[in-house]
């Protein structure tokens, strides 16, 4: 099966499934899920210098012997670097043993990432990355950074779910041309999301566990997917979500669930994101 696939703002085209690595933190079972993820199809990956695994990640590339150009990889630059992304990018590239990045993201809307915008695109008109973009912006960071950007991000990664659907932002997004990401997808399978009768009959509907059909959603609502996982099966399912459809009843079935309501920090909390620009990155 091929990952149908997205074209950036660029024409930068990224597969719509990947997988994540955020708290892959066994060296031995990395390497295994990833051997795992190739064999099952899975061509785009999605790792950060703050999660501690870069190196781990450019480990496992360079013993799956794929081709560079048929991989898409995306890191983050973390606020600690917010001073130097030149550095941060390179030693991002160094940890992965590669020559570029696919996709290369500030990781957080924290103070300065004006500036830090700027440097990013330096590194895309240096032709040093394919694409560049943000993650956890909501619209008024984005507003604020259109006032000096020259280059719009490509991607925004944020925290989505059936408990946090985020209408406004996505239809900021879509407005200006900006994909989405979301990460924590199937809502880290708390606060009772996989026991939601509407997704549990969808589920028995169309012969397909809770969880692929939360994947499903998000691919017809046109996000980019990583879901996280070390274990085969769990891999294989997240990945077979292209043999059915939710029809548009099943859709505005699953937008009732919205709570606003995330699992992970908040992007408006100014308090965390200082806390950011204050945690080095140890790789």
């Amino acid at each position: 099966m091929t990952v149908p696939k997205i074209t950036l703002n660029n024409n930068v085209q990224i597969p719509q499934l990947g997988m994540g690595v955020f708290k892959m933190q066994d060296h031995k079972q990395f390497i295994q899920a990833f051997q795992w993820a190739i064999e099952i199809g899975y061509r785009h990956f999605d790792t950060a210098a703050i999660y501690g695994n870069e190196k781990w990640l450019g480990e496992a590339i360079k013993k799956a012997g794929i081709k560079r150009e048929e991989l898409f990889i995306t890191s983050k630059l973390w606020p600690a670097e917010f001073d130097n992304p030149q550095k941060a990018y390179e030693n991002s590239l160094k940890r992965l043993g590669l020559d570029y990045l696919d996709l290369y993201l500030i990781h957080w809307p924290a103070p300065d990432y004006e500036q830090a915008w700027q440097a990013m695109e330096q590194l895309y008109q240096d032709h040093a990355v394919r694409a560049i973009g943000v993650s956890n912006f909501m619209i008024k960071h984005l507003e604020k950074l259109q006032q000096q950007a020259q280059i719009m991000p490509a991607v925004d990664q944020v925290e989505l779910h059936p408990y946090l659907q985020r209408p406004k932002l996505l239809a900021y997004l879509q407005d200006n041309d900006i994909a989405v990401e979301a990460w924590g997808p199937l809502g880290q399978g708390i606060n009772g999301v996989f026991a939601e009768p509407i997704l549990q009959n969808l589920a028995q509907k169309y012969h397909k566990s809770v969880a692929q059909v939360i994947l499903r959603w998000h691919l017809q609502r046109h996000a980019i997917i990583f879901p996280k996982s070390i274990h085969q099966e769990r891999l294989q399912q997240n990945f077979d979500i292209f043999d059915f459809e939710l029809s548009t009843d099943d859709m505005n079935a699953i937008s009732t669930l919205d709570k606003n309501q995330p699992n992970g920090s908040d992007p408006n909390d100014d308090e965390h994101l200082a806390q950011t620009k204050l945690r080095p990155v140890i790789n």
